[in-house]
């Protein structure tokens, strides 16, 4: 129990959850159906005719390091562009155990991310990073 004047947290310090291979098959599963059905859908549009602008050219997922990250790959046509493409991630799943995620947005400064969910099964994950505007494109 956190004491008065402390913030309240429901995972425990310095302890990652573990997660299963058949639980990362379905994060993996579910994200891959979100991207392509919905995600990419609405955000892949057509270059701009005037390529002067970063655009988005791909939504992908990954694990990397015990969390599950979305990002966006955003082309850069400028002729001073520092390289042809970069990522973006704006979403990342965090392994509670028991099937459980808590669920973070990447500020737009794209230097913290901030909590916005705790506790959401892996369809309350998929369903929040579809509609919620913390994870608009």
């Amino acid at each position: 129990m956190a004491k008065p004047g402390e913030p309240w947290n429901i995972r425990p310090a310095n302890k990652r959850a573990s997660v299963t291979a058949c639980l990362k098959t379905e994060v993996e599963t579910k994200a891959n159906e979100l991207i392509e059905t919905v995600l990419k859908p609405k955000h892949l549009l057509p270059p701009p005719k005037e390529k002067q602008g970063n655009y988005i050219i791909d939504i992908g997922a990954k694990w990397y390091r015990g969390y599950f990250y979305f990002f966006t790959t955003y082309a850069c046509p400028s002729a001073n562009a520092l390289s042809p493409t970069f990522e973006l991630m704006f979403a990342r799943m965090e392994p509670l155990g028991d099937g459980k995620f808590a669920l973070y947005a990447m500020r737009y400064t794209g230097k913290e991310w901030i909590g916005v969910f705790d506790a959401l099964s892996v369809d309350g994950c998929m369903k929040a990073i579809q509609d919620d505007p913390w994870f608009e494109r």
